[in-house]
């Protein structure tokens, strides 16, 4: 069976954001994590593949051998939708933390609680509380 998978692409940050995105979310883990290694096109030691969970689902992420002219855009973000105010609360402060509000947490129209941030890494998560509006 066909199975899509997130896959995150970064510049030497690969390994400190997918340990902070699992230490965030239960039933997360790191599966698997492959290395450059000496005489490899990547820095010795950065991620050359990771794969890993956050509530279960699958990510990939790599810190690219490649600088590029581009990193992520919050056109396209992780939307999670949280149980408690206290989650929501928790996960927001901690993804904003040295990153960049682009919709404080708030009421709107659409929920009774959102936030919008783009992370220290430059992933773009938006928040809701579950039982919305």
């Amino acid at each position: 069976m066909q199975q899509i998978t997130a896959f995150l692409m970064f510049e030497g940050k690969a390994e400190a954001a997918m340990n902070l995105y699992v230490s965030l979310f239960q039933q997360s883990e790191v599966l698997s994590i492959t290395r450059y290694g000496p005489d490899e096109d990547g820095a010795e030691g950065t991620v050359k593949q990771a794969l890993f969970t956050l509530n279960g689902q699958e990510f990939m992420c790599i810190d690219s051998s490649v600088q590029h002219a581009f990193t992520f855009t919050p056109s396209i973000s992780l939307y999670v939708r949280c149980n408690t105010e206290q989650e929501i609360d928790r996960l927001f402060a901690t993804l904003a933390q040295d990153g960049q509000v682009l919709m404080p947490l708030d009421q709107y129209p659409f929920s009774k609680k959102f936030g919008w941030v783009e992370d220290r890494f430059g992933v773009s998560w938006q928040l809701s509380l579950e039982g919305s509006l």
